[in-house]
């Protein structure tokens, strides 16, 4: 699948600073930089954080493909970061990242499984321990989702990141072999109570039964003889 693509004008900015930033934000605009291995220098720009909002809501969201306008000119970007006012939830300042369509970028992706698990169907617990995942994808083929099949996970196994089929394109560059998902065997107490309680059900009665001094207290009282005249 395709990445998700947007455009966002932007304007070259003077200043820097909290002044600068306060008076940008006046303006319904906010400051920002973008950087990127083939610049010689960041870009200081602004632009307007509704603008920002529009462009990322994709089903891609943060790792949508965008178009920035720049003057007569523009640069191919990710949204790398951001930093947002924690009361109004206001975008404050917005970092971007130029990108070529030759050269990988590192993107975070969810991870989701699909799928019934064998273990499951015989009682396993499935518990999925990693829910996101950097990887290297080209700009213009980056996946929605690294999707995990667990039809073939067994009880007591696990999933791994060198065990992953990943899309065409897309790798990931780590020395540690992250457990994806596990599939546990059922506790034993939780397989055992149900029978000891059963058990020790026939158990009691059959103690009342045998304890003769407990039927003897629970007997009435034989009614006496009469005295002899």
């Amino acid at each position: 699948m395709a990445t998700d693509k947007s455009t966002l004008e932007a304007s070259t900015r003077e200043g820097s600073g909290k002044g600068a930033a306060r008076r940008l934000r006046a303006k319904g605009q906010i400051p920002a930089v973008v950087y990127g291995k083939h610049l010689k220098t960041p870009l200081h720009i602004s632009v307007d954080p509704k603008g920002i909002r529009t462009a990322i809501n994709t089903p891609h969201k943060l790792n949508t493909l965008i178009q920035l306008k720049l003057g007569s000119g523009g640069e191919q970007v990710l949204l790398k970061d951001y930093q947002m006012d924690p009361l109004t939830r206001d975008i404050l300042h917005a970092d971007f990242i130029a990108v070529r369509d030759t050269d990988q970028v590192k993107v975070n992706l969810p991870v989701v499984l699909t799928g019934k698990a064998a273990g499951v169907l015989d009682g396993g617990l499935l518990t999925q321990i990693r829910r996101n995942l950097e990887v290297w994808a080209l700009p213009g083929a980056i996946p929605l989702q690294i999707e995990v099949d667990v039809t073939n996970l067994k009880i007591n196994e696990a999933i791994h990141v060198n065990d992953l089929k990943l899309p065409e394109g897309v790798s990931v560059k780590t020395n540690v072999n992250y457990t994806i998902a596990v599939l546990a065997a059922p506790e034993a107490a939780e397989v055992a109570a149900p029978a000891a309680i059963t058990s020790a059900a026939p158990a009691a009665a059959a103690g009342k039964a045998a304890d003769p001094k407990a039927a003897d207290a629970k007997a009435p009282a034989a009614a006496k003889a009469p005295a002899k005249k």
